[in-house]
């Protein structure tokens, strides 16, 4: 691929087309589906066999094949019906798709959103890597995906997509100042339909938002996990009656939720989100400085989220995956408790998130992910 000198952004749709098209991403004797391309991301795939392995691990100096040696409990076989892997559990699944990258590209991935609402954490690892998540410019290799189900046992199966990657080149992160420029003339935040003020805007490094607690008239605001709960099976083609694995939350008086240690919750932004066509955004895990509280897996926002001017439309509330650590923790209405980033586009995408290539969350009010039917309660 040939890229500028000074270019700087995330690689569009029909970019990551190209560097399929030309080795730079490959998945050998497999084909790319070309419906696994996002408008700046691409969902990549479980490969045929699952590790259970013993623990989590950084390769380092070795490659991944030479730790498993080493690490490896036992192999379930992803083909067919799939497998269960159990919570708590690591395993480490070789992804098919593996990359070539030039000099001046190097890449990010994070789990699927529908992948963190179910609270199965995931990561990627490299050859001889030192860092989750990121591969260096230049690397060749293969991908591996360590997978924990955290609150419910689930079935996977080959082929299924669990997590994302985006390219990037440059340094595209935008700065607070950017960012309040940009929103001054396309705004980036809503609140109950009107831009948010730029005065009133939360930045450092990023924009935080702020958690619903006030929720609908019987003061429902989100999802706790049961415990006990079914095996869930990613791979079923309708979903599944969701009160079998969430209890529904409500806020008390005065729009205040105390979260229990170690359960997970699924809440809502008080804040709606628009990525216009000329950025990306993700959003960072965030651990406020008092340590008791865990919100968000990370995850990517591609452009188009929450963006239709024709529509009328004025951004889509972000899910908000949130865990207390050790004792109870007590959030308010509007409490700031995660941060979006935003990278610029090296170009606009020809496809934008939405219904039109059949995006899950666009306009969502639920915190359920896909996998779910509405719970009844």
């Amino acid at each position: 691929m040939s890229l500028a000198p000074a270019s700087r952004g995330v690689l569009p749709d029909w970019m990551l087309r190209q560097a399929i098209g030309e080795g730079v991403i490959d998945a050998g004797r497999f084909t790319i589906p070309a419906s696994n391309l996002q408008p700046a991301s691409l969902d990549l795939r479980l490969g045929e066999i699952a590790h259970r392995v013993r623990c989590s691990f950084l390769p380092g100096e070795s490659t991944v094949k030479e730790k498993l040696e080493h690490y490896t409990f036992d192999q379930l076989d992803l083909r067919g019906g799939g497998a269960v892997l159990e919570i708590g559990r690591p395993y480490l699944i070789e992804l098919k798709e593996r990359l070539a990258l030039p000099p001046d590209l190097r890449a990010k991935a994070n789990p699927k959103s529908s992948t963190g609402r179910v609270d199965v954490f995931t990561r990627v690892i490299t050859d001889r890597g030192h860092r989750f998540d990121e591969i260096a410019a230049g690397y060749h290799g293969p991908l591996w995906l360590e997978v924990v189900p955290l609150s419910f046992a689930v079935r996977v199966r080959e082929d299924l997509s669990l997590n994302q990657l985006r390219l990037l080149t440059g340094r595209p992160d935008m700065t607070d100042e950017e960012l309040t420029e940009f929103h001054a003339t396309s705004p980036l935040l809503f609140r109950r339909q009107e831009p948010v003020p730029g005065d009133e805007l939360h930045l450092a490094d990023g924009l935080f938002l702020g958690l619903d607690l006030r929720g609908d008239d019987a003061r429902h605001v989100g999802y706790r996990a049961r415990e006990g709960a079914p095996l869930l099976d990613l791979t079923a083609r309708r979903p599944v009656d969701a009160d079998a694995y969430w209890e529904p939350v409500r806020s008390e008086e005065g729009n205040r939720l105390v979260l229990i240690p170690r359960k997970f919750y699924l809440l809502m932004s008080d804040e709606a989100v628009v990525i216009p066509p000329g950025v990306s955004a993700e959003m960072t895990a965030y651990d406020p400085t008092s340590g008791e509280l865990r919100t968000h897996y990370a995850g990517f926002f591609d452009p188009g989220f929450g963006y239709d001017p024709a529509a009328g439309l004025c951004g889509s509330r972000a899910a908000l995956e949130v865990r207390a650590h050790d004792i109870e923790f007590m959030i308010e209405d509007s409490q700031r408790v995660c941060r979006l980033t935003f990278q610029r586009m090296l170009a606009e995408p020809q496809s934008l998130y939405g219904s039109g290539i059949g995006s899950s969350y666009q306009q969502q009010d639920e915190t359920l992910s896909k996998y779910f039917g509405r719970s009844r309660s």
